[in-house]
């Protein structure tokens, strides 16, 4: 037991405490929470009590680049090298098919005129069906286009690229609209639906939120129950902010539904979710939503009125709505990320052509160091959410099943990546960016949206960290029980002995990634290693601390979670810039200089989130502020009056 305690102590892991951290479920279901101080709902209270018996569950083991990070391991078989998963046959129908998109959306499509009539019109429409724009990832045997992942992003590139408000109207309808019976549907529900649904004859849209029910999808009021004669489930409820409400033919419903338990006989309500047909009767909506931006797209309430929903148009299973639902979102994310990566490639041309055309005080504003770093940051930003996007794609399309971290990141950095480089576009084009005619004020309110639906940015944050915590927390309960028999782990143990032995003297586990970067980027990739070893430290030492109740270490989650998400754009742009440097593109050099640049800020940032972790000064200030923000919602209005006194 000597040798046992003097090895725990070099580990700093206590032999005789169990570890209780979360299982991915819990991850998933604690991702409902919005505030701090928020109560949970019954429904969610009810699925984490169910979830405490798979507490014991051993450790797994990903490629996940993001999971491992936060054992402090650089996995790099999903990143390097950077996957283009395109055959030469793919190459060429793509190389087809972009040029014929670009002159449909530059030549049809006005998006000013979409914004103005709030609608897209038929000829519009009508191009894009014969585009296949509505069936880009329908097989060809039921009337789509069949694209791959990587295919679909670069389509979707171009649309971001014109209008996002006719990508959400696509994207609503295939992302997540119809996605379901894609990912989920059995054989006789895709002849059933997609056929038309990928020509454009039917519409789509994916059915969940509720006026009770945003991120907390456990808490929906929709309920459908089983006829007597056990044919049809009857459908009663509402649904608010609709993508496609008004028009969609087809939707993917999210209800309650009784569900037996097979082994004990008791009835529990879980969440199903179904297709439901506007003409099943009962199905009827709302006028449509007047919003800030994407306002071609149609947004309404759809309402269901006793509606009769055949029992074989389930998805999955009857109670595995949950499940289908994260799919679809897990699925679809990518998408988003590759659409905003063109739009910033057209905010960042139009800030270029005015800032070399515009002259001031004798000189063009291009010239001037304020001007220049606006671009470089908005370029190397842009660069970041482009690899990004098509890592994520392309990871998809070699076949990985674990990318739910990578895609929610994608997702996170996108929209706001977006947000950033549009302002500072407007910035730069001073007054005239603020006109309409530039349309640069439509992309603003266009992109507002993308930090809110398909999962807010603030919960996804949450669920990177969370289920990256539980997957660290596994491992650190396995070797918590090989310590207690050092001699039958004796590698287990002494690997990480070994590992902690020079993280305790500051050595790191050395530049992993050198034999997969180009050697111009080695001292960047050097960088990344150093950070990912500080996150694993990071990550053990608040899991001691916290345990289950990091759960409720919200500040501790946010910066983990922004950690996670620099290590992640550091790999992608690593991969992506050794592609080019090997590759001898034209651009090389220039990728070189954002990559180099990139790496170097973003370790900067890295190692401020997770010093904050550690900083009691900074720990304070966080508890102060919870308490602020207590004292203001209480009044419902800031405490302070006003400094005259009235």
């Amino acid at each position: 037991m000597h040798k046992v305690g003097q090895i725990s102590k070099m580990l700093g892991v206590a032999p005789k405490t169990p570890l209780c951290v979360l299982n991915t479920s819990e991850a998933a279901a604690m991702t409902t929470v919005r505030f701090q101080s928020a109560q949970p709902s019954a429904a969610a209270l009810e699925r984490q009590k169910n979830k405490e018996k798979a507490m014991s569950k051993k450790a797994v083991n990903s490629t996940s680049f993001c999971q491992n990070i936060f054992r402090g391991i650089v996995a790099s078989e999903q990143v390097f090298p950077y996957p283009i998963a395109l055959d030469e046959e793919q190459r060429e129908n793509l190389e087809m098919l972009v040029p014929i998109a670009e002159r449909v959306m530059t030549e049809q499509n006005d998006p000013l005129l979409n914004d103005q009539l709030e609608s897209v019109p038929e000829p519009t429409i009508q191009a894009l069906r014969e585009l296949g724009a509505f069936g880009l990832q329908v097989p060809v045997e039921l009337d789509g286009v069949g694209l791959t992942n990587t295919q679909y992003a670069r389509l979707t590139e171009v649309v971001g690229g014109n209008d996002l408000g006719v990508g959400i109207f696509i994207g609503a309808h295939q992302s997540i609209g119809f996605k379901g019976i894609l990912l989920c549907g059995t054989d006789e529900q895709k002849a059933q639906y997609l056929p038309k649904l990928a020509t454009g004859e039917n519409f789509a849209a994916f059915a969940l939120t509720e006026p009770s029910s945003g991120s907390d999808a456990g808490s929906i009021k929709t309920r459908a129950e089983l006829n007597a004669e056990g044919t049809h489930w009857i459908l009663n409820g509402g649904k608010i902010w609709i993508s496609n409400g008004g028009i969609a033919e087809i939707f993917t419903v999210f209800c309650k539904t009784p569900v037996v338990d097979e082994k004990t006989g008791t009835v529990t309500e879980k969440v199903s979710a179904m297709i439901v047909e506007r003409a099943f009767g009962g199905v009827t909506h709302g006028p449509p939503e007047k919003k800030m931006g994407i306002k071609c797209s149609n947004t309404a309430e759809v309402y269901f009125e006793n509606t009769p929903v055949p029992v074989e148009n389930v998805l999955s299973q009857p109670g595995d709505g949950f499940k289908v639902a994260m799919q679809i979102l897990n699925n679809g994310r990518f998408g988003m990320g590759a659409a905003l990566s063109g739009t910033m490639r057209t905010v960042i041309q139009k800030a270029c052509e005015h800032a070399t055309a515009r002259i001031q005080f004798g000189s063009r504003i291009d010239g001037y160091g304020a001007i220049q770093e606006k671009i470089a940051k908005m370029s190397m930003i842009h660069y970041t959410t482009e690899s990004m996007a098509y890592m994520v794609a392309g990871t998809m399309d070699s076949g990985y099943e674990d990318y739910q971290l990578e895609a929610a990141i994608s997702k996170i950095f996108a929209s706001e990546a977006a947000w950033f480089v549009t302002d500072e576009a407007i910035q730069i084009l001073g007054g005239n960016g603020y006109m309409r005619s530039m349309g640069l004020e439509k992309v603003m309110r266009d992109l507002r949206i993308f930090r809110i639906f398909e999962g807010t940015n603030d919960i996804l944050r949450l669920f990177v960290a969370l289920v990256g915590i539980q997957y660290a927390g596994g491992h650190l309960r396995e070797l918590q029980k090989a310590i207690s028999d050092p001699i039958s782990n004796f590698g287990i143990v002494m690997g990480e002995v070994a590992k902690r032995g020079k993280g305790a003297v500051g050595i790191g586990s050395g530049n992993s990634l050198a034999g997969d970067v180009h050697p111009n980027l080695s001292e960047a990739a050097a960088l990344t290693c150093k950070a990912v070893d500080a996150m694993g430290q990071t990550v053990e030492k608040v899991l001691i601390k916290h345990g289950k109740g990091i759960i409720n270490e919200q500040f501790v989650l946010n910066r983990l979670a922004n950690a996670t998400i620099d290590l992640y754009a550091n790999s992608c742009v690593l991969a992506r810039c050794t592609k080019s440097l090997n590759e001898g593109v034209e651009s090389a050099h220039h990728e070189e200089m954002m990559t180099k640049v990139w790496c170097n800020e973003s370790y900067a940032r890295i190692m401020d989130n997770l010093n904050q972790l550690k900083n009691p000064e900074v720990l304070d200030n966080f508890k102060t502020m919870a308490k602020i923000s207590e004292a203001v919602c209480s009044k419902n209005a800031p405490v302070q009056g006003n400094p005259l006194g009235f």
